[in-house]
Parts: structure tokens; C-alpha cells; sequence
């Protein structure tokens, strides 16, 4: 492929010719894979390559056919390269510690295991709005409206079943 059929072909695409187009890319799309592959480690080099199709394609317009194809495409291919470095330069590479801590879920799993223990032993009324309010975040009218106590009842049955766990954490047992 010379650099006239190059600029020809451009030309053409300029004009509405779709098949001098899709010619003209698929040209391009070779030599920019040889060029990439010159400047870039091979993971990178089919995005660069997409970056800089996806450039041709927005800026063909700005094409000048007496200044020639295959320049301008290298002036396009040096800026994405440059982009692709600078991006690469600004990632934080943090290396992963092979002794790398994972925290032990233990104790969550034993609270929630004793929390759920001692709601069993409250009134199942009392049980209920405490999760709601407490445990999922709803209102006192969100509560009350879902199980059908009042809000009053909510308040009360709150406190009472609270107060009931804390007596059985406190003595250890079970409290009438």
C-alpha cells in the first residue's frame, strides 16, 4: 500500500465512500498494530489500537489529502501512545503482602447468634419491632404500619423488649 492510495482512499471516505473507508481502516488498523506492538506491552496494544481507530474516525473530517494519509495517522497514533503512557505512569501499583490479614468473622457471626438467641426469647411483638426499628433502620410509623400496632405500641414494645434483653444479658438467663 502506498501513501498516495493511502490518501486517495481517505479522500474518497471523506467524500461518502463507504467502501474506501472500510479499506482505508483496515490498512490503518494493520499498521498501527505493528506500531503498538514497537511501543507497548501486547495487553495494551488492541485498546490502543481501538482508541486511536475511534480518533481517526472523529477527527476524518480534519483531514488534509495533500498533506498525506499515513503522517497524519502517526501524528494521531504518537498522541494516543503518549496518553496510553501517562495513564499507565498514574495507576498505583500496591503490592499485595503475601502475609495479608483477613479479618475473622467469629465475632459478628457469635453476636448476631446471641442476638437473635435472646430475641427469640422476647414476646414475638416485641421481637418483631426491634428488628424492624433497630436491626433494619425503619421509622416508628414504618414499624407500625407494617406489623399493625400503633405507633404507641411500637414505642412501648421497644422499650420493654430492650429492657427484657438487657436483663437477660446482665443475669445471665432467662427473666419473667
Amino acid at each position: 500500500m502506498t501513501e498516495a492510495e493511502w490518501s486517495h482512499w481517505m479522500a474518497a471516505a471523506q467524500r461518502g465512500d463507504a467502501n474506501a473507508y472500510r479499506l482505508v481502516l483496515g490498512e490503518a488498523t494493520a499498521w498501527l498494530r505493528r506500531f503498538f506492538l514497537r511501543r507497548l506491552p501486547p495487553s495494551m496494544i488492541d485498546d490502543a489500537v481501538q482508541d486511536t481507530l475511534l480518533a481517526v474516525h472523529e477527527k476524518r473530517h480534519t483531514f488534509d489529502p495533500s498533506q498525506g494519509f499515513g503522517p497524519w495517522l502517526a501524528a494521531i497514533a504518537r498522541h494516543k501512545w503518549i496518553d496510553r503512557l501517562r495513564a499507565e505512569n498514574r495507576v498505583d501499583m500496591v503490592p499485595i503482602e503475601d502475609d495479608l490479614a483477613i479479618s475473622d468473622h467469629e465475632d459478628q457471626i457469635t453476636t448476631a447468634h446471641a442476638l437473635e438467641r435472646l430475641l427469640g426469647m422476647l414476646k414475638p411483638a416485641q421481637a418483631e419491632v426491634i428488628r424492624l426499628v433497630k436491626l433494619q433502620g425503619l421509622s416508628i410509623g414504618e414499624a407500625a404500619r407494617r406489623t399493625g400496632q400503633s405507633t404507641a405500641l411500637v414505642k412501648v414494645n421497644i422499650h420493654r423488649g430492650l429492657g427484657r434483653m438487657n436483663d437477660m444479658v446482665i443475669r445471665g438467663g432467662d427473666v419473667d
